[in-house]
């Protein structure tokens, strides 16, 4: 067993898991925690909590202190100074006509980076411009291009089923999702319905879909030809998870057929 705790690097973001180091950490503690970034400032979702070592899929980072009252203020100053590199990078892509939407700057807790992330349709050329934010603000500057998935990834919010999105809280990969999804679960295919904040595909519609696959496989197409004791009809809807399909048969009219009966 190995002992974690859960961690977002800002309020409402995404929860990692950390190496408590001794520590005895509280839910909503603040704490200073090392990443391949760099040191970064924390707050505890989950308290320190034991799992089996094998459910790990990457070796952990640690926390390193409990946030003094100084390193609180230290985040508070990087978080204006990013908002104000923010808007700098923004009138010098301006000034540079690059064809690039900027979304997000964040320093990390100790400085050694600067991370800007970006929309854009295609590549964009922007050596010049992290040559100019180099020389103003000394330090790695890294720009991150993401897609729309990510943007709402970062910015975070709640979906249509009242809970923050999930890309924010857990997804570590976007999976694929498609049209037929939807289709197989019998989703209204009206964009307002099956499209997330994104504006692409909800990709909740991928969780339950293999259960969705697996329980069709009982069940006639719709349009599709059936006997029943009634006679002969067309089925004209199926309802996956209660196991029926409504059935129009020819001069008696619609019945409804449960398949653990009719087996």
């Amino acid at each position: 067993m190995i002992e974690i705790v859960g961690v977002s690097l800002k309020k409402g973001g995404k929860i990692y898991f950390f190496a408590p180091n001794g520590l005895n950490l509280k839910k909503g503690e603040n704490v200073i925690v090392k990443t391949e970034r760099g040191l970064q400032f924390g707050i505890i979702e989950t308290e320190n909590t034991k799992i089996e070592e094998n459910k790990l899929k990457a070796s952990l980072s640690e926390v390193i202190r409990i946030c003094s009252k100084k390193d609180r203020e230290v985040n508070e100053k990087n978080i204006i100074d990013s908002k104000k590199a923010l808007k700098k990078c923004k009138d010098l892509v301006e000034k540079y006509e690059l064809n690039m939407m900027i979304l997000d700057a964040n320093y990390t807790f100790d400085r050694t980076q600067l991370l800007f992330t970006f929309l854009a349709d295609n590549r964009v050329d922007f050596r010049k411009l992290a040559k100019d934010l180099a020389a103003i603000y000394k330090t790695r500057i890294e720009l991150r291009q993401v897609g729309v998935r990510d943007k709402a990834k970062e910015i975070g919010g709640y979906g249509s089923c009242g809970r923050p999105l999930c890309c924010s809280k857990f997804l570590c990969d976007f999976d694929s999702v498609s049209i037929n999804m939807a289709k197989n679960q019998n989703i209204a295919l009206n964009p307002t319905k099956i499209n997330g904040a994104c504006g692409r595909l909800l990709c909740c519609l991928k969780y339950e879909d293999e259960c969705y696959k697996e329980y069709s496989k009982n069940l006639p197409k719709v349009g599709k030809k059936v006997e029943t004791k009634f006679g002969e009809g067309k089925v004209i809807s199926v309802d996956v998870l209660k196991q029926k399909y409504r059935v129009d048969v020819k001069d008696y009219g619609i019945v409804e057929v449960d398949v653990n009966e009719s087996n």
